[in-house]
């Protein structure tokens, strides 16, 4: 496309999937020589995290609940649309869309909605009015909201989109000298078998899931299996965490590496990764970026995650059974393991960075063709 100016609305408190979809879109475009504007809320990881990568994100209580404060943040919404002049406003959270929806008129600009929350959008009929009348786009972030889209809200075939996100593929690729020095750093031998899950400490991410099923792998005589945890403390403590391998018995068998700034390296020392969430996984960031440091996955069938997965790597999510059984397939059946490796490989073929950036500006010139028409 043409030069493009872009808004886009990332009003999220913590520095989760969503708000990196939208930070990470607005980076792209302005690599590509568009230009993008962040909106976020002040004082926020989300504003932080914007303000390091550059984007000088602007601050406004999006999410205010008081009635008294709307006409002082439409005010401010409309002098930066005045000033930035939008062709596309682009709506990670539903907080404010009515907003934007409402300066449509005044701001020329074509609206977008990238829904990335786990959460389905309640199909009432202010609702569908601003999905399928106000809203010039709608992209969703896993077929199972497209769906959900489509059959419950009724947004019409061609203003529906998914994107399932991108991962920067020449950050995230396979590393053999790292492979080997991360292997050496944490003490695992040639012949241990290593698992990684990549997340925060929370309860959502099955970190307490994951350390029973590989007990139960250990107790039945595996005994070359690993596990590395690559989380810190979040709404789940790490203190807490070591109370779970100290319960388990796992202390000889699960490291803890906190944060590590060699992100790749740690996936490339993997010998299988792991998504065991109980839900969400709206937007697998992590997911993506295991698969392209060239890495077979497993994981439970949350969110986006048959997307990305063939069906016999994954299972029910919170079963540790099915868990234990899938890692340990992984971890003996090396055929299946090849296999797996190459379905992973094909998939995150066409899931790079610039396939994400490409895909979202295909709907921001439908969008764009779409408000031009009405």
């Amino acid at each position: 496309m043409s030069f493009l100016r872009t808004i886009q609305v990332v009003n999220v408190r913590w520095f989760n999937a969503t708000a990196w979809y939208g930070l990470e879109l607005a980076r792209l475009l302005n690599a590509a020589g568009h230009e993008s504007r962040v909106v976020a809320l002040a004082g926020t990881e989300t504003f932080e995290k914007a303000e390091s990568m550059g984007l000088r994100p602007v601050a406004m209580p999006l999410n205010a609940k008081n009635p008294l404060e709307f006409p002082g943040l439409l005010r401010d919404m409309s002098r930066l649309i005045r000033a930035f002049r939008p062709d596309v406003v682009n709506c990670h959270r539903g907080e404010s869309f009515l907003f934007w929806g409402m300066l449509k008129g005044m701001g020329g600009y074509a609206l977008v909605r990238t829904r990335g929350d786990q959460r389905l959008p309640k199909g009432n009929l202010p609702n569908r009015i601003l999905h399928t009348r106000v809203a010039d786009a709608v992209v969703a972030t896993n077929s199972v909201m497209t769906r959900h889209f489509a059959e419950k809200m009724h947004v019409p075939a061609d203003r529906l989109y998914t994107i399932l996100g991108g991962v920067d593929t020449a950050r995230f690729r396979f590393d053999p000298e790292g492979r080997a020095a991360v292997r050496a750093r944490y003490g695992l031998a040639d012949e241990d078998f290593v698992v990684g899950l990549l997340g925060r400490f929370d309860r959502v991410k099955g970190q307490r899931e994951t350390i029973a099923a590989l007990s139960r792998l250990v107790n039945s005589g595996m005994r070359n299996i690993r596990l590395l945890l690559f989380g810190f403390s979040t709404a789940t403590l790490q203190e807490e965490v070591e109370a779970w391998i100290r319960e388990a018995g796992m202390g000889d068998y699960v490291t803890i590496t906190g944060k590590v700034p060699d992100v790749a390296a740690c996936l490339s020392a993997l010998d299988a990764g792991v998504v065991a969430s109980l839900w969400s996984e709206t937007i697998a960031r992590a997911a993506l970026e295991i698969m392209a440091c060239g890495r077979p996955l497993v994981s439970t069938s949350v969110g986006v995650m048959p997307d990305l997965l063939p069906a016999s790597a994954l299972v029910p999510p919170g079963d540790v059974d099915a868990l234990a059984d899938v890692l340990r397939r992984a971890a003996t059946d090396a055929v299946w393991r090849r296999e797996l490796t190459e379905a992973c490989s094909k998939r995150i073929a066409a899931l790079g960075d610039a396939d994400f950036l490409n895909q979202t500006l295909a709907v921001y010139a439908d969008a764009c063709s779409r408000r031009r028409r009405s």
